[in-house]
């Protein structure tokens, strides 16, 4: 990875991907990297770069992958994609391809100084990519004015959604806070209200924070409770942010987020192509902080101000005196748009043990100045800060700088053995593993440790072992499906209790919330128990009787469009009420006529609001039969107008739904009055070629009603998914339902099938075009137009009774005459015609 420090900036081959949340940046970044021989990615985040690195092993192999963290190295031999956290890319390899995440930190006061010289040095030899915030426009056309700058719109939308009530709050909700105490205190009353919650700190270990985010994204808890460590790099099922605060402590002062703090956490909302919502949370009788209009704004157009400056720290060290170290780290930025931040806790840290008699004795040189400042960059996991925490890099740097130059054995093992319990709160869990976690990090020092392989695996069993503990502490300390007392409650209580219904379903007794009621199905919340169930369930029965009659009673005067059919395939069709289900399709005394059964929801009615229910539900169906097949309907009504022979080809049309084989009914046919044909032709039906058919009902809502009938009719158990509305060719498949093709109105032509009136009109066309026996070139056009391939309208063609002829090296068709009988399904596999083929028949048509 070439770094170009003495040669100045380089921005060529550099292109900066910018835009907001959730716009695959991330996504693109790895495509990339697997595009290219080598690369490195470097993330804001170990818990990014793991998971990054775990889909790039799955696509090259773990022999060829390396990860590379402050606590975590796995760095196979031969290895040539590196995903790393940005303080840990390795600045010694040259690869092709070079990726930076989430560039915009590179203005953050504390590790901005590390982004920013990875953002200006950094460089694969074919590609490097900057990923960021549209923020860092300005900045990146001023430092890198030869880089490529391409935004990214984001794949969903994102839109205020106002204050809510934490008992209001929808489902698959993330409330953000910006302290331990806020979190554990939303924690906690949305196990007393919701059943549960997840939490997400930055200060958890990766592995508790994934498991955390595991629980919620299974679905056993609905709400997350977080600081702002899920506006970076955590992708999530996320509907709605709720802010409990708009304000944090940013290790200086109390001040308001940025808007473009904001935008990252809001963000995390509806991810790829799922919109999502953002609002504040009120917080007992005190109202939240409030967004701005600017803010909302600005947050729903993704518009933030530019960011005007980088944090920047002088990469060129000189190790040769201490004074002249901490001179090189405090050195003025080269340019304007680059400003010192104040000191990161390692050159804090560095200044106060540089004026120690006792290490100023130990750096005489080079070799003990860089050994002091590598000491230096020992994370400060527990946040104890500069003064504290000096005293541990302090011990560490001492037994560097003596004897052998290794850390005793026994120091670390004490160190590990006093952490190594399991017992306490979730405050104590959670300081304990930020100590192990201290630890891991030195054990990936190889040149601090005799043996660092063991005990990087001692360190990370012992962090493994405390995040356990605390995945378990917070699971049992904020997640409880239901309380005993709520229950018992739930028992005791009268006819006279408050019952609120929520526009989105949720039912509250006495404020607490027992489930969702959609149309006249109640469902009890998902997290209960099953004995939490059975009370639930009770408790629904008793108070929603008032409820249910009245949507029956609305049921009763709704007008006819609150009704519909819901059919896509899976069985049974289902009757809808305002999107609820009410009732299902269940076979009758013919295809015409099915049985309508009322969906078990509505047993709880009394008798007679089932009765008038059914009453209504069966006027909307004849009243949408008459509309969606009214040709069908009227072709029956004509039964007793018309001729014996065109009764009965009425009766069998009907039966089919609309479309019959005409070499099925060609006798009938044959012999229908002028008078029949007059009255069939005008009630819509179509004396077609190779069909009898009733053109209206293909139309794509009349065959998806007419498909319905028919699989309820044949006691289809499962259907594929319907034809595309407008489509007059599909796929024929070999395992589709016996009658499916002919029900939906296709005729299969080989592996494809055509709608049975493009055929007609095919069929005529081509006639018209022949001359006798005469070879002819087909139209071109005939293919299109029958959405078939040239393949697909030769099979067509050999179907309808022409045969491939070459006429001086082009391929003609000619008629290929009357050919012996053949198996009525077997569509092209004899050699003559019958006298009922389609040709046959256009033939006699046209000489009347």
């Amino acid at each position: 990875m070439g770094r170009n420090a003495g040669a100045g900036i380089s921005s060529a081959n550099v292109t900066a991907v910018l835009g907001p949340t959730n716009t695959g940046k991330t996504h693109l970044a790895v495509e990339r990297l697997c595009g290219h021989a080598s690369g490195i990615i470097g993330f804001p985040l170990r818990l990014l770069a793991r998971e990054v690195y775990e889909k790039v092993v799955a696509i090259k192999g773990e022999k060829l992958v390396a990860l590379i963290t402050g606590e975590e190295k796995i760095v196979p031999e031969g290895a040539r994609y590196f995903l790393c956290t940005v303080e840990s890319m390795p600045t010694d390899r040259d690869v092709a391809f070079v990726a930076i995440d989430e560039g915009q930190v590179a203005a953050d006061p504390e590790r901005g100084h590390v982004f920013t010289d990875r953002l200006l040095h950094a460089r694969g030899y074919a590609e490097t990519m900057i990923l960021g915030s549209e923020t860092l426009r300005p900045l990146i056309r001023k430092l890198l004015p030869d880089a490529e700058i391409i935004t990214r719109p984001r794949f969903s939308t994102l839109s205020y959604a106002g204050s809510k009530k934490l008992s209001r709050l929808p489902r698959r909700c993330a409330i953000v806070a910006f302290t331990a105490t806020e979190v554990y205190a939303l924690a906690e009353m949305l196990r007393r209200q919701k059943g549960g919650a997840a939490v997400v700190m930055g200060s958890l270990s990766p592995r508790t924070r994934n498991a955390q985010v595991a629980m919620y994204q299974s679905g056993e808890v609905d709400y997350l409770v977080a600081t702002d460590a899920i506006g970076m790099g955590l992708n999530m099922d996320i509907a709605h942010v709720a802010f409990a605060s708009l304000g944090k402590f940013d290790g200086r002062r109390q001040r308001r987020l940025t808007l473009g703090e904001m935008a990252q956490i809001a963000g995390r909302a509806g991810r790829y192509q799922k919109d999502g919502t953002f609002g504040t949370v009120q917080l007992g009788t005190a109202a939240a902080a409030a967004f701005t209009p600017e803010e909302i704004e600005g947050l729903e157009g993704h518009r933030f101000e530019a960011l005007e400056h980088l944090v920047w720290r002088n990469t060129s060290l000189d190790f040769n005196t201490l004074p002249r170290l901490i001179g090189a780290l405090d050195a003025r930025p080269p340019r304007v748009e680059l400003q010192r931040g104040d000191d990161a806790i390692d050159l804090a840290v560095l200044k106060r043990l540089a004026g120690e008699p006792w290490v100023m004795e130990r750096t005489p040189g080079p070799r003990g100045v860089s050994r002091l400042w590598a000491a230096c960059g020992l994370p400060d996991y527990r946040k104890t800060g500069a003064e504290q925490h000096a005293r541990l890099v302090g011990r560490v740097f001492r037994h560097l700088s003596e004897g052998d130059g290794k850390l005793p054995e026994a120091w670390i093992a004490s160190e590990l053995a006093h952490l190594d319990r399991v017992t306490g709160d979730v405050e104590t869990l959670a300081d304990r593993i930020a100590g192990a976690r201290t630890w891991t990090y030195v054990a990936h020092r190889p040149d601090w440790l005799a043996d660092a392989p063991h005990w990087a695996d001692r360190t990370r069993a012992v962090e493994d072992r405390l995040s356990d503990a605390l995945h378990a502490a917070l699971t049992q300390r904020f997640v409880d499906r239901r309380t005993a007392v709520l229950l018992r409650d739930l028992k005791a209580r009268g006819q006279d209790q408050r019952v609120e219904i929520d526009p989105d379903g949720s039912v509250a007794v006495e404020g607490e919330v027992i489930g969702r009621l959609d149309g006249f199905r109640f469902t009890v919340d998902q997290q209960a128990r099953a004995g939490e169930q059975r009370l639930l369930l009770a408790a629904a029965e008793r108070y929603l009787v008032k409820e249910l009659a009245r949507r029956a009673a609305a049921l009763v005067e709704a007008a006819d469009d609150a009704f519909a059919l819901d059919f896509t395939g899976k069985m049974p069709p289902r009757l809808l009420w305002d999107g609820a289900r009410i009732g299902a399709l269940r076979k009758g005394r013919d295809a015409m006529t099915p049985r309508l059964e009322l969906d078990r929801s509505l047993a709880s009615l009394s008798i007679d609001d089932r009765r008038r229910v059914g009453a209504r539900l069966e006027q909307w169906f004849a009243a949408a039969l008459a509309r969606e097949l009214g040709p069908l309907v009227r072709l029956a009504a004509l039964r007793d107008q018309v001729s014996p022979v065109a009764r009965g080809l009425i009766v069998r049309l009907v039966e089919t739904l609309g479309a019959l084989r005409r070499g099925d009914a060609c006798e009938q046919v044959e012999a229908l009055p002028r008078a029949d044909r007059q009255a069939l032709t005008a009630a819509g039906v179509r004396l077609g070629v190779v069909h009898v058919y009733v053109a209206a009902t293909l139309r794509p809502e009349a065959t998806r009603w007419r498909l319905a009938l028919w699989a309820v009719w044949n006691d289809i158990a499962m259907l594929p998914p319907l034809p595309q509305p407008g489509r007059v060719s599909i796929t024929a498949d070999e395992n589709l339902p016996a009658g499916f093709l002919e029900a939906a109105g296709f005729w299969r032509i080989g592996t494809e099938a055509v709608r049975i009136d493009m055929v007609d009109r095919l069929a005529r066309a081509i006639h018209g075009r022949r001359e006798g026996r005469a070879p002819f070139i087909p139209d071109p056009n005939w293919a299109a137009s029958a959405g078939l391939t040239r393949d697909g309208l030769a099979r067509l063609m050999r179907a309808l009774g022409y045969r491939l002829q070459l006429v001086d090296g082009a391929a003609h068709f000619a008629w290929r005459g009357h050919r012996r009988a053949a198996p009525p399904n077997d569509v092209g596999s004899a050699a003559g015609t019958l006298p009922t083929s389609p040709f046959s028949i256009l033939a006699s048509m046209k000489g009347r």
